[in-house]
């Protein structure tokens, strides 16, 4: 299978007043771990605006109810089980861990960066603010894992902003551990370790999307995107977050801080992201995160997941990855 494979279509139309047809450029892309299929439009970025709303009213609007603020924290929300915690939540720095109302997942926490930061723009995410939230996360996973033998699929996830799918503006992250693996999980459990291996040598040898490592973690712009903007990290020798040692944490998390830095600037405050574990020790599997776009708040606004995304699991995407890399530069230490 061709690695960085991709076809290139050409549309036509009459533009109106003209008997000239006009071209349009349409390009598909076929994921090296997964073969999902990813469009590039070319549009130029076009689809996602840069944000113009006043979000700090709109912190101002939410903060006097929100249950993850200040004192509220410890009033309206769940405490963990003793044999997860004794203490009932986790704490690192400013950063408190504490379980989802919600059960997306046998065992699903909540972490905020700070009961006192409802109002945290994304170039103000600091790499230590990242990597305390990200550790609660990381002890969660481990805790339950001491606990519950059998879930062994654990993910770190975020939603950050309302359009990413967040139901309160209070910045978060998001973490489950289950039994049974996510359908992505399941899809990159499945991809022979050599491939990843292979994917990562493709890109680094081209040079177009890759942008460096950190140490431990290499970062590039995904070849096939699923969201906007879309990065993707590989920690090779990991499979679990629970296998994430402290530096490792810290590591990691000025990564995901730089790739916040980098949509700041691109005017952008929404996002997702996914870090994909498998059961600890799991061979050739690396510890790998995808992170992307979504459309920025405003008063009437353009949803970016489409019939594509969610109904055809494929990506339509207006920022080619290769645009993607030339902003990025050398942040990620390439």
């Amino acid at each position: 299978m061709e690695l960085l494979r991709s076809e290139t279509y050409e549309a036509r139309s009459l533009p109106p007043g003209s008997s000239e047809p006009a071209p349009a450029v349409l390009e598909i892309r076929w994921d090296p771990l997964t073969g999902h299929t990813t469009r590039l439009v070319g549009s130029g970025g076009a689809l996602m605006p840069a944000s113009e709303l006043d979000l700090r009213a709109v912190a101002d609007q939410t903060a006097t109810t929100c249950p993850f603020c200040g004192d509220r924290l410890e009033a309206r929300t769940p405490r963990l089980l003793p044999e997860i915690s004794q203490r009932g939540r986790i704490r690192r720095g400013e950063a408190v861990l504490f379980p989802n109302l919600l059960a997306y997942a046998k065992h699903a926490a909540v972490s905020v960066y700070s009961p006192g930061r409802h109002y945290l723009p994304l170039g103000d995410m600091t790499p230590e603010l990242v990597a305390d939230n990200l550790a609660t996360q990381v002890a969660f996973v481990e805790a339950v894992q001491r606990h519950d033998g059998e879930s062994r699929w654990a993910s770190i996830n975020a939603n950050h902003m309302l359009p990413s799918g967040s139901s309160l503006f209070h910045p978060h992250m998001q973490g489950a551990v289950d039994p049974t693996p996510t359908t992505m999980q399941r899809l990159l459990a499945d991809t022979p370790a050599q491939r990843f291996v292979d994917y990562l040598e493709a890109e680094r040898r081209e040079g177009r999307r890759y942008l460096g490592t950190t140490g431990s973690v290499e970062w590039l712009a995904s070849f096939a995107p699923i969201a906007p903007a879309e990065l993707r990290a590989f920690l090779p020798g990991r499979a679990s977050p629970a296998e994430l040692s402290p530096p490792l944490v810290q590591e990691l998390a000025w990564g995901i801080a730089t790739a916040l830095g980098l949509y700041a600037e691109m005017g952008h405050e929404s996002f997702n992201m996914a870090i994909y574990g498998a059961p600890p020790a799991t061979a050739g599997y690396p510890l790998n995160l995808r992170i992307g776009l979504r459309s920025n708040l405003k008063a009437l606004y353009r949803s970016d997941s489409t019939y594509f995304e969610r109904l055809h699991w494929e990506g339509a995407i207006d920022i080619s990855p290769e645009e993607l890399a030339e902003l990025a530069g050398g942040r990620f230490g390439a």
